[in-house]
């Protein structure tokens, strides 16, 4: 199913499970009473389907990327609910009960299991799997003893770095919302008067995997460079691209792919403050383009925000850096869950 043929209302009985949830949203082992799958709409019901069961694997067919080809989830919780398996999916069944509920998903995410997966995906700038591919794969299934302590395991770990995430999630949540209320007065000063703008002209193809400085792109680091390009702390924000008006700050020696600009403070202003309000900003008027959007600096630095004496700029800048910090904290703390599970992906499964 085509996101056009499905819906967030409930306009038929039947959910589906798109690929494009399997690479981005949903956890290793879905519960289906506690995810929001969608609906098929009522005019694309298919004809013929297999309704999905506890136990039950759904595989992603194809990715951009070797390492997410065969990217797996398997259902749980499914109770009542009449789930179908969709497009660019393929869809496994133990039949022969040689496993239980909540160890396959985990079995399937191994690096065992991809290091096959890598070989027999076949294509050039898209990966694939079919269903006879996978006869080619063989994978070690313990005692069903062993399956359950493998899959307790990994399931608490999983809950763990879903409850990170929603811990950092707040409070982004909450920072932003405290500068809104903080930097959310009487706009009196003009973007550009407090802020000057600069342009880069480095390219993707101009960096490297490994280097002394930092290059930064649309989503963070990106590369290196032998070279800064920037040698003070800046704002960066995403001027092209989906990303566009995304604003992040830099420290120290970098460089910023030419999507980017970077932008520094003016005598008499905090960087950090103003970097709390163009957090805070929208800069959705400001957008141009149909298919790739752009915003400007001559356009959105017309508009104005609100800036206090300089000592208040440094309060509100020093309040919100520490809730800042916590959340750079709590990232390491999720980063190092998830180097945790990968660990136990490979070395659990033979």
């Amino acid at each position: 199913m085509s996101w056009e043929q499905l819906s967030n209302d409930a306009e038929s009985e039947f959910k589906n499970l798109h690929y494009g949830l399997i690479h981005v949203g949903l956890p290793t082992i879905v519960n289906i009473g506690k995810e929001a799958l969608p609906y098929i709409k009522e005019d694309a019901i298919p004809r013929n389907y297999v309704l999905c069961e506890n136990g039950d694997v759904s595989f992603a067919d194809a990715s951009e990327d070797t390492s997410e080809v065969a990217k797996v989830i398997e259902f749980t919780g499914i109770g009542n609910e009449k789930v179908v398996s969709g497009l660019h999916t393929i869809h496994g069944r133990d039949k022969q009960q040689k496993t239980i509920i909540g160890f396959k998903g985990y079995l399937f995410s191994s690096e065992a299991f991809h290091k096959q997966t890598r070989r027999i995906a076949q294509g050039s700038k898209v990966f694939s799997v079919s269903p006879r591919n996978f006869s080619e794969i063989f994978v070690s299934i313990p005692s069903k003893e062993e399956q359950r302590k493998i899959a307790v395991l990994l399931l608490l770990l999983d809950e763990r770095i879903a409850t990170q995430k929603r811990l950092i999630d707040k409070l982004e949540t909450l920072i932003k919302g405290i500068a809104t209320v903080l930097t959310n007065n009487m706009p009196n000063t003009k973007i550009a008067g407090c802020l000057d703008c600069h342009a880069s002209t480095l390219q993707e193809n101009q960096i490297a995997t490994s280097g002394n400085y930092r290059v930064y792109g649309a989503s963070g680091i990106c590369g290196y460079t032998d070279l800064p390009e920037v040698t003070n702390d800046s704002i960066l924000i995403v001027k092209d691209g989906s990303g566009v008006g995304t604003v992040t700050y830099a420290s120290g020696e970098y460089s910023v792919i030419g999507t980017s600009n970077y932008l520094t403070a003016r005598n008499g202003f905090i960087l950090r403050y103003l970097y709390y309000c163009l957090m805070c900003f929208n800069f959705t008027p400001y957008k141009t383009g149909m298919a790739i959007p752009h915003i400007y600096f001559k356009d959105y630095g017309k508009a104005k925000i609100y800036c206090p004496a300089i000592e208040e700029q440094r309060k509100i800048a020093a309040a919100l850096s520490n809730i800042e910090s916590k959340i750079e904290i709590e990232r390491t703390i999720l980063q190092q869950y998830a180097m945790q599970k990968q660990h136990l992906l490979q070395q659990m499964f033979i």
